[in-house]
């Protein structure tokens, strides 16, 4: 069986590459593997000793080793163990010393430096390689008798009455195999065709939780080759979607096509920004310093996942178990179909695996399959139905959506009748058609995706789908901007865009207008007692509590919040107009620099221009909508009804300790939600921007930071903070 060196009761030892050889004492716990205590104070300890010295002046470089060493411990310890013992700042200003130190003395590069992930950007192609084995599909099962049978199969083929199965998570990603020569990564690729794929090694350096280096010579090998999965987490892939939304782009089906696709991308600075991950699951083959292809030292597939762990890679160790009879495994199996909703990533199955490696070898292979492993799959998150009709919707901006009205489809525990097409290049690029057989898609809490259309299914009967030229609506033509994808109606008094108009101005970020939502303002519109947002502080209240539903109370609630509106501070007031392009921290930048709204029908485009990250796009929505009569108008009716148009909150913001001071916040943060930690900022004399700039001061981090952060690292004058230190700031700048 695997033999674990133990570590970390008196001294942290000196290999060549501490990070990833397990130099820490491994015991099993309920939460999984835990460090020792004595191991993880002596790192700290080193990593304190060099940030003080940092505070000093540079570094020498006979400190290259101990400063990489530090980095690829707290990498672990983020990356990995997700538990991070310093902060990302902290972090930074050890990355930025190994960095001065590598450029003055480049003869001492170590290929496995921290330093090393990011490289030029890759050809126009990726060359094709052959793997050391062949990558083989497993073969599947569906229900607890396809399992039953397969093992039943296993015994009789192995000539035995017990099997010792290991059971793991079969991860929906995108399948790589990597390559370790002498403790070195060398080669990373995709999985192709199974006997060949493409060389991605170095985006696959961009992925933080798999390792440049391993100490494999602690056990003798080599050379060694690793199969695995790429994921993007369920909340990664969420925010991936909403920046292609923004842009006016389709997003992605799921999360395996994001990290299938973003493993092909050109540009490793891009990939690096995904935030992707790794799990590595298998040994496929691998070499003794003797030329040996066995392992004495591994007898069981559990045991090379503990090896795996043990070097600082990703694996399944802490999700896999290990059973002796086929019902353990079913039960396992079905409980965990039940939780896959609660993991941070897509599973679509289990695996299960004969443990004893040997047996593995005896039972063999068919030319598609092992025969020792088989994939149980869960309920399909997919589902076939028929394309009926498609809506056209008109948004609040006047952005014509076509929607899909399909048969009811039931997709993961949800019937799905209605799928946003997004728009006419997506329709075309689909090759969607009315009457198709479509192939619809639910990951998780992602909506409904239609994946493709069964062309080979037509029968003639079927018809093209035809984008209106005219609103739905009102009528009024439609116009499209050559930069995007969208048809849009203009018509401001188009019926449609008013009531998302009025909708989006009550909203909970905008003038938070309790109790009329969205089927209260479509209610109160057809029955003639809202036609404007000005209408909205003249609704007949009499009149509405005479309607079924509406109770005195429910009544009484709903006038108090319409009256509490007209003192919410002007930059709501500003993004509850829905102004193109001008979000929440867009309006608190405008806001700022004005003292009453109606000065913004003074400012000309290139004025605009001069705030705080505003560009061109924003600056000529924002100019448009004050040079048009009928909002100005609007604006002077809101004033008369009492609403604030000054900005008395920008005289006594400017009195706090951190006047002057510039913030942005990325990531979620444990216990502050956003729109708290800015009104914090604002309370304290702070300003909020909307990105990273030269101009930026404070850069808060939280969970799943992404690009904002990257490119606050290059920059360098940003000081990056975490959640803990920005309220420690706030604090001695109250206490101050």
């Amino acid at each position: 069986m695997l033999s674990l060196p133990e570590f970390g009761s008196e001294q942290i030892p000196q290999p060549k590459n501490r990070l990833y050889c397990g130099y820490l004492k491994a015991s099993n716990e309920r939460n999984g593997i835990m460090y020792s205590a004595t191991a993880i104070k002596k790192m700290q300890e080193q990593t304190e000793a060099l940030r003080k010295q940092l505070t000093d002046g540079p570094l020498a470089s006979l400190q290259l080793t101990p400063l990489r060493e530090a980095l690829r411990f707290h990498e672990h310890q983020y990356y990995i163990r997700n538990s991070p013992l310093i902060s990302d700042f902290e972090y930074d200003q050890l990355y930025k010393e190994l960095e001065r130190m590598e450029a003055l003395h480049p003869e001492l590069i170590s290929p496995d430096s921290p330093t090393q992930r990011v490289a030029p950007g890759l050809g126009n192609d990726f060359k094709k390689v052959r793997h050391l084995v062949p990558m083989l599909s497993l073969e599947n099962s569906y229900n607890a008798n396809d399992l039953i049978e397969w093992d039943r199969k296993v015994k009789e083929l192995a000539n035995k009455s017990q099997i010792e199965y290991c059971v793991e998570p079969k991860f929906d990603g995108a399948g790589i195999s990597v390559i370790y020569e002498n403790d070195l990564l060398t080669r990373g690729a995709t999985r192709g065709d199974g006997a060949e794929g493409e060389d991605i090694t170095t985006n696959i350096k961009q992925i933080h939780s798999i390792p440049l280096s391993a100490n494999f010579k602690r056990y003798g090998i080599r050379q060694i080759e690793i199969r695995g999965e790429v994921l993007m987490t369920k909340k990664s892939f969420k925010a991936f979607n909403e920046k292609l939304l923004e842009e006016n782009l389709p997003p992605l089906a799921n999360p395996r096509n994001a990290a299938s696709g973003t493993l092909r991308i050109k540009d490793p600075k891009i990939v690096a920004q995904r935030n992707l991950e790794a799990f590595l699951y298998h040994i496929g083959y691998w070499v003794h310093d003797s030329n040996d292809t066995t392992l004495t030292d591994i007898q069981t597939h559990s045991d090379a996942l503990h090896m795996l762990w043990e070097l600082g890679f990703r694996s399944p160790e802490q999700e896999k178990k290990v059973f002796l009879t086929i019902d353990d495994v079913i039960a396992f199996c079905t409980a965990y179909e039940l939780q896959r909703d609660e993991l941070p990533y897509e599973i679509d199955g289990m695996v299960i695996k004969v443990n004893d490696l040997t047996l593995q070898e005896q039972l063999g292979m068919t030319s598609h399959h092992p025969r020792w492993a088989i994939a149980y799959k869960f309920k399909a998150r997919q589902a076939s139905s028929r394309l009926r009709s498609v809506e056209f919707q008109v948004g609040r901006t006047g952005a014509v959506t076509p929607v899909a009205k399909i048969d009811p489809a039931p997709i993961g525990g949800v019937t799905v009748t209605s799928i946003s097409l997004h728009n006419e290049d997506f329709i075309r690029e689909k090759d969607l058609r009315i009457g198709d057989a479509v192939l619809v898609e639910r990951a998780g809490d992602v909506i409904p995706y239609i994946v493709k259309s069964f062309s080979e299914l037509r029968n003639g009967d079927e018809q093209p789908i035809q984008f209106p030229v005219n609103c739905p609506v009102c009528h009024d033509p439609l116009t499209k901007n050559e930069a995007e994808a969208v048809w849009r109606c203009v018509n401001i008094n188009c019926k449609a865009q008013v009531v998302e108009r009025i909708i989006h101005f009550n909203s909970k970020d905008a003038m938070d207008i309790r109790g009329l939502g969205d089927a209260h303002v479509r209610k109160f519109f057809e029955l003639g007692f809202l036609k404007d947002i000005p209408s909205i502080y003249h609704l007949p209240f009499d009149q509405i509590r005479k309607l079924e539903g509406y109770g005195a109370k429910s009544v009484e609630n709903l006038q108090q919040a319409i009256e509490t509106s007209k003192t919410q501070p002007l930059h709501r007031l500003l993004y509850a107009l829905g102004i193109r392009f001008v979000g929440e921290t867009t309006a608190k930048t405008i806001a700022a620099n004005i003292n009453h709204l109606l000065d913004l029908e003074q400012k000309t485009v290139e004025e605009l221009q001069q705030l705080e990250d505003i560009g061109p796009k924003v600056a000529t929505a924002v100019f448009n909508f004050f040079h048009n009569a009928d909002n100005i108008e609007m604006l002077h009716k809101l004033e008369q009804l009492g609403l604030q148009l000054n900005n008395n909150y920008r005289h006594s913001s400017t009195q706090g300790n951190l006047n002057g001071k510039t913030f942005l916040f990325t990531g979620t943060l444990p216990t502050l939600k956003r729109s708290e930690a800015e009104r914090l900022v604002e309370d304290n004399g702070g300003s909020i921007l909307s990105g990273v700039s030269s101009k930026l001061n404070f850069l808060i981090v939280g969970e799943d930071a992404g690009s904002k952060l990257e490119k606050a690292k290059k920059i360098g004058t940003i000081e990056v903070l975490d959640e803990v230190s920005f309220l420690k700031l706030i604090q001695n700048n109250t206490e101050g």
